[in-house]
This record gives structure tokens, sequence and C-alpha cells, in this order.
């Protein structure tokens, strides 16, 4: 299968550079595989299109404020940092208790092992050192700071939210709540699950009104997320591991559901992915667990546990519209993003929703 089939055209004006006035504004497009019906309606009417008895799952992770602004020691010179995980537990008071990071850097070429940097703000200072240099712009890097709350605690004053590539413009005090779902909890994400960001409070209320059951997993967003298909063709691409966890309850209830035929409605591509990793036992017993995901979902990929998806729309040739394409069928899904354009719905992290059932 060609990349070249997940391919459309999109005006870039069509791409959302800032979330609507009020969460929960959004525009939803459904779509209904089995009679390939479109219809176009609010994001708050999706409780319309749910049934009684429906068990939607969504994905508790937290977006942390992963980039940093600093300069470089002893030159003075801009650096910028985007921490991907941690890599220690240490809590980071002062170099002999410091943290290590995997993250991405730039100026790359400048910030060689042995390279120093500093973050400064609101009186406090968090300090940064270059130990390895990986592929692809990754490094290694030891955080420490004399702050008495320790690394952590200064990432979370000093840090900018990651807003995704495609938003050209800088982060704002407002990104620090609307970047994340009200639901969100496990923080580790270093890129929302955007599907999600619809989701209100008031929603919340009508779906469980209805009787619709609502669970949560975690799957910690990397920023392979935005990684590029960089292949020919799509069985060749690799996408990067995530870290998920599948609590007790949510196994209980994600077994009860598909022994008593109800619908599994996933909120979101991490979800379903999570969701599709997981392993089902011959009597269809789901058991709670952990680990890190690789999961690839392209058409071909039969689905064991979602039967509805909520999603944004997806940038052309991703891994992401390949998912939602083996759900609900590259052609349909395709003529429907063509109708979303035509109709001027708002793309990515940001933008308008849809729903394939």
């Amino acid at each position: 299968m060609n990349v070249s089939e997940f391919d459309f055209d999109l005006p870039a004006d069509l791409i959302a550079q800032s979330p609507p006035a009020e969460r929960g504004q959004s525009r939803l497009l459904v779509l209904d595989r089995k009679t390939d019906r479109i219809d176009h309606v609010a994001f708050s009417q999706l409780v319309d299109y749910l049934h009684a008895g429906d068990l939607l799952v969504v994905n508790d992770t937290r977006v942390f404020p992963a980039r940093l602004l600093g300069r470089r020691v002893p030159s003075g010179g801009a650096v910028e940092c985007l921490l991907l995980g941690s890599l220690s537990d240490a809590r980071g008071l002062g170099p002999e208790g410091s943290s290590l990071w995997d993250a991405l850097v730039h100026p790359g070429q400048k910030l060689r092992p042995r390279s120093q940097m500093i973050f400064e703000g609101t009186g406090q200072s968090l300090h940064g050192e270059i130990l390895e240099r990986h592929f692809y712009g990754r490094r290694t890097i030891r955080l420490w700071t004399d702050d008495p709350h320790g690394v952590r605690a200064a990432i979370e004053r000093l840090g900018h939210m990651p807003l995704p590539p495609y938003i050209a413009r800088a982060d704002q005090p407002s990104d620090r709540e609307r970047y994340q779902t009200v639901y969100a909890r496990e923080e580790g994400s270093v890129a929302a699950p955007t599907a999600g960001l619809h989701v209100t409070p008031s929603l919340l209320e009508a779906l469980a009104a209805k009787g619709i059951e609502r669970v949560s997993l975690t799957l910690h967003v990397g920023y392979g997320t935005f990684k590029p298909v960089r292949v020919d063709r799509v069985e060749e691409h690799e996408v990067d591991p995530e870290v998920y966890f599948v609590p007790p309850e949510t196994a209980d209830a994600l077994t009860r559901a598909r022994r008593e035929g109800r619908r599994i409605i996933a909120v979101g591509t991490t979800t379903t992915r999570t969701l599709e990793t997981l392993v089902i036992s011959p009597d269809g017993q789901i058991s709670p667990s952990s680990g890190d995901t690789r999961l690839f979902i392209y058409p071909g990929h039969e689905f064991q546990v979602v039967s509805g998806l909520v999603t944004n729309f997806h940038l052309p040739r991703s891994s992401l519209l390949m998912l939602v394409a083996a759900f609900g069928g590259r052609d349909r899904i395709l003529a429907a993003y063509r109708e979303a354009v035509q109709r001027r719905y708002r793309f990515y992290s940001y933008g308008d929703a849809m729903l394939v059932v």
C-alpha cells in the first residue's frame, strides 16, 4: 500500500492556530460506516449519537510544559530544549541529585556533550548539561536546580506548553488550560490527546445522564506522534513506542462491554492504539496491563475492541490518518475529509472533530 494513497489537499488557512473561544464550541462530522451518511452538527451533540450502555474510553494523560527556553553557558547564545521524557526518578536538587532526560535541543550542532545551558525566570533557575548525542537531534541531558522543590517543579514553572509544530505562534498562558483535557490526570505527555480537547464537564454530565459509561486509561503521547512517514510503502513505517497503563477497573469494564455486546467508543487515536494493543484471552477476558506499545494501525488491521471512534482531522500521509482509514475505510474517510475541507472545518490539534461509528 502506497503512502501517496493517503494524501489530500488542505488549504493552509484551515489549520487551526487557536482553540475556539470556549471549550466545546467545535463542530462534529458524524460518519456512519454502514450507510455512508454524514451529519454536520456541534460537538455538544455527541450525546445524540451515542447509545445508553455505550462504553466511552478516554486517555487521561496530562501534558507537561516540556519546552524550555534559555541560554548557553558561557556564550549566552539562545537555546531551546524540548523534554521528551524522564530517564531517572532523581529529585534533581543540585548536581549530585540531577535528573536525566531524553530531549531535543536547538541549535543541535553547537550543543555537544559537556555543553551547558541555563533556563531562568521568576527568580529561579534550572541548569542543564548535554551528556550524549543520538540520532535525529535527540540528546541525553542532565538537569538540576537549587530550588528546594526540585527539577520537576522548576520545569512546571519555567516551561512552555509544547504546541504542535504546525501551530505558527508562541504559546500563551491560556494554552496551559486549553491544550489539556478536562479529565487530564497522569502527567507525562508532550502532546495532547486532542480528540478530548472538545469535551466539557457539562457534556460528561449529559453522557452520564443518558446511561453512557466512561472509563480511563493512560497513554503518554510522545513527540513521535508528529513523526512524518518517510517511506513510500505504508507497511515499512514504524511508530515510536509510547508508554500506556490500563487499570483494573477499565479492564473489567471493557470485558463486560464486549461480553454484553455493547459498543466501545474510543476518544482519540491514542486511546484506540492502547485498546487494540490489549491481549484478549480465549474466554474474552481483558486484564489490566502496562508497558510500551509500538502498534501501527493501518488498513487491513482487524479491530478487536474499538467499535466507535472520536477523532480530530489529521495530517495528509500521517500514521494517524492511516489509523482512521483503517477503522472507517480509506475511500470513505478521504471522501469525508474532502467534504470537511469544502465545508471549512478546522483541522489538526485545535480544530474540529469527527465521530466514526
